[in-house]
């Protein structure tokens, strides 16, 4: 059964065909790489340091605009000592986007989700030293403004009393070094629905309310300066891969039609491998499906939580179809299923399809409360995990097709002269959508590793940078290789 269009397909045809393939795979690299700007953008921020003795959780501080704040520049202003102001009566405030060139700024929702990690600058001294593994208290709250309100009415989007670890180094304990330490999430809006945001954040000392300790944030050290990091997606990279979205969407779901019309014809029952290239194109369905469109007029807060599920199935579906895919070329089918080829690698699939259930319960958890936040030990654990696994998987799978190449290099050999001229045709075809499988797989390992670091990044203090065109031209070729699949996999007439 297997590759009845490529054996009936003269050897020409064939290499016109997957030259025409890999020149739109190339195309997917050089558009990404031209049109679509970076994925994400960074702004950081210092916190105006605004000063309320009366203190009220019902009301706003913002520092630009009509009414700003009363605020200080730093903490040995004289005024600190002359109003005799505490930690409780400072509210660090960010209000974004900035302004540029003298023109207000707003969001687009076309830049889809927001990401704040907060960063302490904590200076040495003897009698306030920052405790290991010191826990520290955020009352903050988040709202919201839109063009056409009134300047200073800002609504309430979220608030929430978080705990997050401080992990802080220092080289040399003299007094005026800093310390250094590592950025902590603060908060996670799965979209952009509104133009303006401010952020207020407290670090109080003592307690907020009966149910907390009187030691609430006295182990942070001598706190100077609070920045908060803003990472949003670009609005021209969403622009570009809803465009990619919106063309491979009608074109995946077409084939599938054609070719499973092409299988309900048969006399047969389907193939596990028809199956499984079914699978596949539902799975590349659902991720071609362009619900980005919905955030341009209706506000999504679960569209991370969804887009994570809609990866995390494509990804089983993909690893899983591999798996048979190679274990069908080996000379000795009846073997192969025997033996079950095909079903250790099934192991660091599912093993890693379940390390994507943290994360869909911390994505789960921000649509109650963006504040809420696992702690970042424990989510690099998990990435690391699955790059482990992805690792595991690659090496796996790869000895599968180095054994397949094998296997049909012998049989080969085993042919009598004759039969070698009748059969390298099909030898040659074989092994080229072997290679053509193979660089998928390196592709596919590449992206999702290079996507856990990136989003790991701040807590492992590390810089990476990354073009579009990787992340467009491997979404292409997901799209060009299934197609290329349902086309040459579909039942001859």
């Amino acid at each position: 059964m297997l590759g009845t269009v490529l054996e009936n397909m003269n050897g020409r045809r064939l290499y016109i065909f997957i030259s025409v393939l890999l020149l739109c795979q190339v195309l997917c690299f050089i558009i990404g790489g031209l049109v679509a700007p970076a994925p994400s953008s960074v702004m950081s921020m210092l916190g105006t340091k605004c000063i309320d003795k009366n203190y009220k959780n019902t009301q706003w501080y913002w520092s630009r605009g009509k009414q700003p704040c009363k605020s200080i520049g730093d903490f040995d202003s004289p005024i600190v000592q002359e109003q005799k102001i505490s930690a409780n009566d400072i509210v660090f405030s960010f209000q974004i986007p900035l302004p540029k060139d003298g023109y207000s700024l707003d969001y687009s929702r076309w830049q889809q989700n927001l990401i704040a990690m907060l960063h302490l600058d904590i200076f040495y001294d003897n009698e306030y030293e920052v405790a290991p593994d010191a826990v520290m208290t955020l009352d903050a709250r988040l709202g919201y403004s839109n063009r056409g309100d009134p300047e200073g009415k800002w609504t309430e989007y979220a608030s929430s009393v978080e705990q997050r670890h401080l992990d802080c180094s220092i080289e040399q304990k003299k007094t005026g070094y800093m310390y250094n330490c590592s950025h902590v999430p603060l908060f996670e809006l799965g979209s952009l629905h509104h133009d303006f945001y401010l952020l207020n954040v407290r670090l109080p000392v003592g307690s907020v309310d009966s149910s907390q300790k009187n030691d609430m944030n006295r182990n942070l050290g001598h706190i100077s300066d609070m920045w908060v990091s803003f990472i949003h997606q670009n609005g021209g990279f969403t622009k570009v891969w809803v465009s990619f979205k919106t063309i491979f969407f009608p074109i995946i779901v077409a084939i599938m039609v054609w070719f499973w019309r092409r299988i309900s014809q048969l006399s047969r029952p389907p193939a596990l491998l028809e199956y499984m290239l079914m699978v596949l194109g539902a799975a590349l369905t659902l991720l071609n499906c362009p619900l980005e469109y919905l955030t341009l007029a209706f506000d999504c807060p679960w569209m991370l939580l969804v887009s994570d599920v809609i990866q995390g199935i494509f990804y089983a579906s993909l690893m899983s179809f591999w798996l048979i895919f190679v274990g069908n070329h080996f000379v000795d089918a009846k073997k192969s299923k025997s033996d079950g080829i095909w079903f250790p690698g099934m192991v660091p699939v599912l093993v890693g399809l379940l390390l994507f259930s943290p994360n869909w319960v911390h994505l789960g958890g921000l649509l109650r409360n963006p504040f809420y936040s696992q702690w970042a030990r424990s989510t690099s654990a998990g990435a690391i995990l699955e790059c482990i696994f992805a690792g595991v998987y690659f090496c796996y799978i790869s000895y599968l097709m180095w054994k397949a190449f094998t296997d049909i290099g012998l049989k080969y050999q085993s042919l009598s002269n004759q039969d070698r001229s009748k059969n390298i045709s099909a030898l040659k075809r074989y092994k080229s959508m072997m290679v053509v499988t193979l660089i998928c797989v390196v592709l596919t390992v590449i992206y999702f590793v290079l996507r856990k670091v990136s989003e790991l990044q701040w807590f492992w203090e590390i810089e990476l940078k990354y073009t579009s065109s990787f992340f467009t031209g491997v979404y292409g070729t997901w799209n060009i290789y299934t197609f290329a699949l349902l086309c040459l996999y579909a039942p001859s007439n």
